[in-house]
Formats: structure tokens, C-alpha cells, sequence
């Protein structure tokens, strides 16, 4: 079944080649496609183009569909070239000729683009939802391995005193900000461009504002001509708020492989989260993170993916737009997953809190040293010189009684500052209002 369907066959191979993955990739966007259709036939009864009595037949039978989608069961038939035709069938097969009413005033262009953000809003919500519990985490590790001391690094050369506080509440700092990102994300993707049509309006006199109220997004597209061009720009600018908080995990993956090794010993990963050798017994293998650093590393490509698919496109929907579906709609699910699993071994991490018995770690003791000596009123140059000195000749005795004490230091992490930092952000993204606009569309 074609929605376009003339009175020609396409060519076979042709078929084939334009439709792609596409069928498959509609799954993801099935029951966003049933609320995008509830919200415009509830609209298209108040305008006239549907009767009054069947707007609630149209209504139960696509709450029947959602409810298939939520339960795993919907399906994309053999011949049926995507979800908006497989939608609109079912609701003849079952309404007849009712079911083909559903599409006045739009088009499968400002239909997939309703669908796509819809899709994108939820799972941004979730993965909201992800950094929030991985940040939780790691704030209470910080807290709880505040006191404890490890070396901090610069070029891979042990540099000066730092602290698992310290390294775990960076973490949690970094992902303070990429919650900035996903909050633009989400306000950029939560506005209705149902209505643009195949991207230059319609001439039924619709109701865009009611759609928009329908399906809880705080604005429209205004610019019909706009809200197709913001098909490709919309998921660009979501896949640079993936890869952002995707570049701090691979980050703290890589760290936690570094330490969890036996030249380093500053970690110890659960057991039960490592993986063995087929020839060594002995070895612990800390494959799940190695596993999230090269699934991050792939996600911060997204970004560069989306835009050459997107790039150079002039105005007017292209063909060329379905391939982002391909990168895009599953990488969600991935980043998801990564953000579980770290949270999960973060939470059971062991730290080791006797790093600094080992005298080789002495030497990161020596700004503490240059700066006691420059406090007492030697000039910093001179007592820089003299410990340098003190080194060479193996005379340097490391004093581990340190005492930081401004923001942000070992002695005064600022957690409760940073946890101000992400409240402030979450609280910005109004979940509630969209829950409450699609529980209502689903239960009216």
C-alpha cells in the first residue's frame, strides 16, 4: 500500500532501493505517529472536516494501535511502505472509508517530522533521566572518598595532590554542563511543525495552536517553510547533545581502565563486572568499559554523520533526509545503555585508599612544599629552586599533611554548589507538562 499510489507500478528494484531500511526504522516512530494523528483529527473536528460522532471512533481504534505499539505487537506489513500507511490502513481495514479522512491538512513530510520529534523528546527525557542517576552516583562516591587522597596528573607524569573526591565530582560537574546541552536539545526539539504540510501550509483553515497545546510542546515551528528545514538541523543539534555527555564517559571509561590496571591499582572493578581470558586465568578484564569508551567515541561521530547527510540541501524536503533515520534513531538506545551500565559499576566501584603509601608518589608533595616555604616569605622562585634541588640530590622529605581549603579544592569539593547546578538545569525542562498533555490525549 502507497499513500501515493497512482496508477503505475514502481520498478521492483526501485522499490526496493528508495525504501530502504525504512520500514524498520518506522518502528521506532509508531506510536508517536497514533499521538501525531490523535492531536490533528482532534483538530480537524473543530475546523469541521470530521463529524462529531466520528472523531471518537477514529479515537478508540488509534488508542487500540498505541496500545499495540506499547506492546510490542505493531507491525509494518509486507507491502505496506511505511508507518503512516500501515496506521492509516489498519484504521480502514477496521472504520472503512473513515479511516481515510485522517489525512486532510497534512503531509507524510510534516507527519514523519511530528513523529521524529515526538520520538526525540521521550527519549531525550530518558536520557535526562540516565545522567541524572549517573551523577548521583557519582556525587555520593565523591563524598564518601572525599578524604582520600591520589595523584593527579599532567602528561601522564605524577603532577600534584588530587583525591577521589576530586576526580569523581569532576564527573559529576562534567555532566552539569552537558545537561545545558540536552536542555537546548529538548527546547529546540519540543515545537509542533504538524501543520507545514509538505513544508508550505495548507488551505484548510487548521488549528496549529491546538495541536501544539494537544502534544504538550511549549511553541510551533512558527514558519511552515522553517519546520521542514529544521528536518536534519534538529537531529544535528540533538547528536552534538549525545556526543557531548558521550565525550565524558568514554573520558571517565578511559580513566577507570587506566586505574583499575595493575600498574595503577587506584581502583578495583567488581568482579562480577569484568570478563576473562581464554589462555590467562588470572585476568580481570574491564571490557564493559572499554566497550563504552569505543560505543562514546562512536556517538561523537553523530554529529559529523548527520551533517554531511543534511549539508548543502536547499530548502524543500529531499529524499536524502531518510538516511538520518538510520544513525540517528538507534543511537538513543546505545547512549542509554552506556549511561546505565557506567552508573551500575560506579556505584560498585572499590576505591583504594592506601595509593600514597608507596614512596614514588612522594614527588607530587613538592608545590605543597614550595608553597609552605614561600608562605613563611621566601620568594617563590627561590623555594621553587631549592626543592627542585632537594629532588635531584634525593633529599626531598614529602610533608602529606596538606591543607586546601578554597572552592573547588581537596579540602572544599563545592558538591552541594554542583548539585544546585543540576537541579537548576533539570528543573528547567518542565517534563510534567508533557506527560500530562499526552496522558490526557491517551485517556480523553
Amino acid at each position: 500500500m502507497k499513500l501515493w499510489a497512482k496508477n503505475f507500478e514502481v520498478n521492483k528494484e526501485i522499490e526496493r532501493f528508495t525504501v530502504g531500511r525504512d520500514r524498520e526504522m518506522d518502528l521506532y516512530l509508531a506510536k508517536y505517529d497514533v499521538l501525531g494523528s490523535m492531536a490533528h483529527i482532534t483538530m480537524l473536528e473543530s475546523i469541521g472536516l470530521l463529524g462529531k460522532d466520528e472523531l471518537p471512533l477514529l479515537l478508540a481504534e488509534l488508542r487500540n494501535i498505541y496500545d499495540q505499539c506499547e506492546r510490542g505487537e505493531f507491525v509494518i506489513e509486507e507491502g505496506i511502505e511505511d508507518v503512516h500507511s500501515q496506521v492509516e490502513m489498519l484504521l480502514t481495514r477496521k472504520l472503512g472509508d473513515l479511516g481515510k479522512k485522517i489525512h486532510s491538512g497534512r503531509s507524510r513530510n510534516d507527519q514523519v517530522l511530528v513523529d521524529l520529534k515526538l520520538f526525540t523528546r521521550h527519549q531525550l527525557m530518558e536520557i535526562v533521566g540516565g545522567v541524572k542517576t549517573l551523577f548521583d552516583e557519582l556525587i555520593q562516591k565523591s563524598n564518601q572518598y572525599k578524604d582520600v587522597l591520589m595523584p593527579g596528573y599532567t602528561h601522564l607524569q605524577i603532577a600534584m595532590p588530587s583525591s577521589f573526591g576530586l576526580w569523581f565530582g569532576a564527573y559529576a560537574e562534567s555532566l552539569c554542563d552537558d545537561m545545558l546541552f540536552l536542555q537546548a536539545a529538548y527546547k529546540m526539539t519540543n515545537r509542533n511543525p504538524l501543520g507545514s504540510a509538505a513544508g508550505y501550509g495548507s488551505s484548510f483553515p487548521l488549528n496549529r495552536q491546538m495541536t501544539t497545546d494537544l502534544l504538550g510542546f511549549d511553541t510551533m515551528d512558527y514558519n511552515v517553510v522553517y519546520a521542514q528545514m529544521g528536518r536534519g538541523k534538529t537531529e544535528r543539534n540533538v547528536a552534538f547533545a549525545m556526543a557531548t555527555v558521550a565525550g565524558t564517559l568514554a573520558k571517565l571509561a578511559f580513566d577507570a581502565c587506566l586505574f583499575n590496571s595493575q600498574n595503577f591499582q587506584f581502583v578495583k572493578l567488581p568482579k562480577e563486572c569484568t570478563t576473562g581470558s581464554s589462555i590467562m586465568p588470572h585476568k580481570k578484564n574491564p571490557d564493559v568499559f572499554e566497550l563504552i569508551r569505543a560505543k562514546c567515541n562512536k556517538l561523537q561521530a553523530l554529529p559529523q554523520q548527520v551533517t554531511l547527510i543534511m549539508n548543502n540541501l536547499p530548502v524543500g524536503y529531499f529524499r536524502d533526509l531518510q538516511i538520518i533515520k538510520e544513525v540517528f534513531l538507534p543511537a538513543f538506545d546505545e547512549l542509554k545503555d552506556c549511561l546505565q551500565m557506567t552508573a551500575y559499576i560506579i556505584n560498585k566501584i572499590e576505591v583504594n585508599d592506601h595509593i600514597l603509601d608507596n614512596p614514588m608518589y612522594d614527588p607530587m608533595f613538592s608545590v605543597e612544599t614550595v608553597n609552605k616555604l614561600a608562605a613563611a616569605g621566601m620568594p617563590f622562585r627561590d623555594a621553587y629552586k631549592k626543592v627542585g634541588l632537594d629532588i635531584e640530590a634525593g633529599t626531598f622529605q614529602a610533608d602529606k599533611a596538606i591543607h586546601h581549603t578554597h572552592e573547588g579544592s581537596i579540602g572544599n569539593l563545592c558538591n552541594d554548589r554542583i548539585e544546585t547546578l543540576m537541579q537548576q538545569t533539570m528543573s528547567a525542562f518542565c517534563f510534567d507538562r508533557v506527560d500530562t498533555a499526552v496522558n490526557r490525549l491517551l485517556n480523553v
